[in-house]
This record gives C-alpha cells, sequence and structure tokens, in this order.
C-alpha cells in the first residue's frame, strides 16, 4: 500500500500579522507625541508670565542681529525728505501808508492797520544727506544733520482782516497798498520765529524723530 509523502511544515511568515501591534503602534506614538506638543505651545503664552520661563525664554528664541548697511540707513533718512518738525504761529497787527511831502494825510494820506494769523513751518531737508553724513560701528550710528531752515510762512486769510482803512480826500485808495502790508507782516513773522529760537526747536525735534527710527531699526545709540 502506497503513502503520500507528509507536506511540508508551514514556516511562519516575516509579514506582519494584521492584529500585529506594530500596524497601530508607530501612529499612536506620532499621535501622542503631536498632542504634547501643541498642548505645550498652547500653553506657552500664559507660561511666559512665569519667572522660569522669562530666564528660559530668551535663551530659545535666540539674540537679535543688526545688519543696516550704511547706505539703507542713508536711503531711509533721505526719505523723510523736507521733514516738518515745528510749526510756530503768532497774531499780529501790522499798519502800513502812504503820505505826501506837500499835502497833510487828511487830504492825501493813505493808512491801513491789519490784523494779521500767520504760521511759519521749518525743519530740515534730508535730501541734502550725503553718505558721509551717517557713520555706523556695530550698534552705534553717528549723524551730522544738514542745517534748519524756514520752510515757508504763510498768512491764514480766513483769520486775517484790515483792521481800519483811512484814505486822504484828494487820492483814491491804493489798492496795491494790502498786498504790501501782507508782504510786510510775512517778513516780521519770520522774523520774529527765527528770534524765538525756531530753528534750534526744529533741530531738536527732528533728532527725536530720528532717534526714534534708528532705533526701531535696531540701533542702541544715537549721536549727533
Amino acid at each position: 500500500m502506497s503513502t503520500q509523502p507528509e507536506p511540508p511544515p508551514t514556516l511562519p511568515s516575516d509579514k506582519t500579522s494584521p492584529r500585529s501591534p506594530r500596524r497601530w503602534l508607530v501612529p499612536a506614538l506620532t499621535l501622542c507625541l503631536g498632542g504634547c506638543l501643541g498642548a505645550f505651545v498652547v500653553a506657552a503664552g500664559p507660561l511666559q508670565s512665569n519667572s522660569w520661563w522669562s530666564r528660559i525664554w530668551p535663551a530659545l528664541r535666540g539674540t537679535t542681529q543688526i545688519n543696516v548697511s550704511q547706505p539703507a540707513v542713508v536711503n531711509r533718512i533721505q526719505q523723510l525728505r523736507r521733514l516738518e518738525t515745528v510749526v510756530y504761529t503768532m497774531d499780529k497787527i501790522v499798519s502800513g501808508e502812504h503820505t505826501s511831502s506837500i499835502l497833510p494825510d487828511f487830504l492825501a494820506g493813505d493808512r491801513l492797520l491789519m490784523l494779521v494769523h500767520g504760521e511759519v513751518v521749518a525743519g530740515i531737508d534730508f535730501s541734502n544727506l550725503e553718505p558721509g553724513d551717517v557713520q555706523i560701528t556695530g550698534g552705534q550710528v553717528h549723524l551730522h544733520l544738514p542745517a534748519p531752515s524756514v520752510f515757508g510762512t504763510r498768512l491764514d486769510s480766513a483769520r486775517t482782516r484790515v483792521y481800519s482803512r483811512q484814505t486822504g480826500l484828494l487820492v483814491p485808495t491804493d489798492p496795491d497798498l494790502e498786498t504790501q502790508v501782507r508782504q510786510e507782516a510775512e517778513r516780521q513773522l519770520h522774523d520774529a520765529a527765527v528770534a524765538d529760537g525756531i530753528l534750534k526747536t526744529a533741530q531738536q525735534n527732528a533728532q527725536t524723530t530720528l532717534v526714534s527710527l534708528l532705533q526701531g531699526l535696531g540701533f542702541t545709540e544715537v549721536t549727533f
């Protein structure tokens, strides 16, 4: 009686069984680590107020590096162009008159009083800044500023008016007298503003503006 050969024994397979723990272990660990990291990030905000976190956070964040070139600083300052830093205002009574060397004023005179309100604007024109006017050494910057100047003097037409006008019996009203008085008023306003130190104030205010600008770029010391 013949006998059939026995089948070879079945060897264990290298493939992972569908129920093997290794199929879900890696995703589970990834999900767990992701959740822990998310919880840490959410809690980082309130933890910054703690003393221990305030000591650790600067080390984790790193240090601030200043990398602003001299041409870049010159360009930023030149973009300010005509920086108006001070406005000087004044109310004043200005007079003007035409007289005759022969006839008295009540016959040939022309006199005008004008109540004027004006403004004098001063500042620094940074378009004249030269590259050599800016010197950078590490976190320090030294500036040589252009001289301050008066940009303009203007009268407020809404608040400027003729206060009184006296014209002689024998002469017509001179239409140019009011224009001449206005021009004289602008000159007096300009001189009064300069005498009161408007140019010095303009330079001080410009320096304050530049210190804020350059500190925003990362410089720790600004000198003039």
